[in-house]
């Protein structure tokens, strides 16, 4: 056992795999009736009486973060988020995930360790259940591969290609901020590259680098739509820019779309660092990406139920299909949608 992770730091090595593996899971406690055996075995064992749903996320090092600016518990929660956020974008329930990870020698076991707590307050704050994975080395910094097991009923899953011409697209919460918190963080690493003494006041920032470091998965969005009785003709999240998620619905349901400027929700603080860097508000919100909020649309029959309430936006209504993709501008101008979020292949 290692007393101070701060004071001392342990070579991966002093452990080896299965002992990195065992100290970082000998804790672990189940929630879920439907895990029946979680890690120490050579397979986890599940019971399946519902539909279930299997998504998968790669982070890399240099490529989806930088560890400059990213705190490693805070790396290890996003990278649990990044997948939650795909099950309750099918409407279903998030209930176990899988844990692999390849890092290089020059981390520590207290590193690792830090990275992990991250991983399990998120497990802990959405009730998850973590059932396996894996490590090994890597001869190129951190990479953390995360699997996502959600259920649900199968009248319950939401596909992205169920929008109807005259459904009304709505998101949850606001945009923006995720992807102005990263530039925020890329600005201030340059100054200290330049300036390692720099101390920045990050305080008018708080809202924008707590949505790009710790982003949180909306299963209340879920849990608040069944209150509601709504269920939602198609849904995605929202990880690679409002333009390029409403380009998936549009291309999946066949329908065209028309999203109006003024309606798209930003947070006060993304409309005041737009304007300090000179930044447009609104193509940051079409292409920036990482807010893992809700994207959806219902049957305008279901308008008065979310009418007014905080968490829901309407931006727009769906249209026939060779009516094309739009966004209205404020001063009623029609622009095409084009999908320029951010693509790690480039």
């Amino acid at each position: 056992m290692i007393e101070d992770k701060h004071n001392s730091q342990t070579p991966l090595s002093k452990l080896g795999e299965f002992g990195l593996i065992h100290y970082l899971t000998k804790n672990i406690k189940l929630t879920h009736k439907s895990t029946i055996k979680g890690v120490g075995d050579d397979a986890a064992v599940l019971a399946m009486e519902k539909n279930q749903l299997v998504t998968t996320d790669l982070l890399v090092e240099g490529v989806h973060f930088n560890l400059v600016y990213s705190p490693l518990k805070h790396l290890g929660y996003k990278a649990v988020m990044v997948n939650l956020s795909d099950v309750y974008a099918m409407n279903a329930i998030a209930t176990q995930i899988t844990v692999s990870i390849a890092v290089s020698s020059r981390f520590t076991v207290e590193m690792i360790q830090e990275l992990y707590e991250g991983i399990y307050l998120a497990c802990a704050n959405y009730k998850i259940d973590i059932v396996g994975g894996d490590t090994t080395s890597s001869t190129a910094g951190l990479m953390i591969s995360i699997t996502a097991l959600g259920e649900a009923k199968p009248k319950e899953i939401v596909y992205r290609s169920g929008a109807k011409p005259s459904d009304l697209l709505v998101v949850s919460g606001d945009l923006g901020a995720a992807y102005l918190g990263l530039q925020i963080l890329e600005r201030e690493r340059q100054v200290l590259e330049v300036d390692p003494k720099s101390q920045p006041d990050m305080e008018p920032y708080s809202y924008l680098l707590e949505r790009q470091l710790k982003p949180e998965a909306r299963k209340d969005i879920v849990r608040l739509l069944k209150e509601l009785k709504i269920k939602p003709t198609a849904m995605i999240d929202i990880s690679d820019g409002l333009s390029s998620e409403i380009l998936h619905i549009c291309k999946s349901s066949e329908v065209g779309c028309s999203l109006y400027e003024e309606k798209i929700p930003l947070d006060p603080q993304v409309i005041s660092t737009c304007e300090e860097l000179n930044l447009d508000s609104t193509t940051i919100s079409l292409s920036g990406g990482e807010d893992y909020e809700l994207l959806f649309t219902i049957s305008i029959a279901d308008f008065d139920k979310i009418k007014g309430n905080p968490n829901f936006t309407v931006i727009g209504h769906m249209l026939e299909k060779n009516e094309g993709a739009h966004l209205i501008t404020r001063g009623n101008q029609k622009i095409g949608l084009k999908a320029m979020g951010w693509n790690s292949m480039e």
